[in-house]
């Protein structure tokens, strides 16, 4: 199966990036993802003046559908990454 095979739907408002809806389509095998999946790999922080540093990053994700096939994690990920805005996990800082 080909990259364009995979089919990344997801309804992120932002700056809450983290608490969309998300469907992956394999195929034509649809499968919904757990609320809250996502994970992000940036973070905040301040300087001496309290302003805020933000710094965006990669997705991870924190739980899969239940019999989501494992052969395919890597590179849904890895379009997920691609297509989806990186967030910053400041709690909404």
């Amino acid at each position: 199966m080909k990259n364009d095979d995979i089919k990344i739907e997801y309804n992120e408002v932002y700056p809450t990036l983290c608490m969309g809806e998300l469907i992956v389509w394999i195929g034509n095998k649809k499968y919904n993802f757990p609320s809250y999946c996502l994970s992000s790999g940036g973070s905040v922080s301040f300087d001496e003046n309290w302003i805020e540093q933000v710094d965006s990053g990669p997705w991870t994700i924190r739980e899969w559908p239940k019999y989501f096939p494992e052969e395919y994690k890597k590179k849904v990920l890895k379009k997920i990454n691609k297509e989806i805005k990186w967030g910053c996990c400041g709690g909404c800082v």
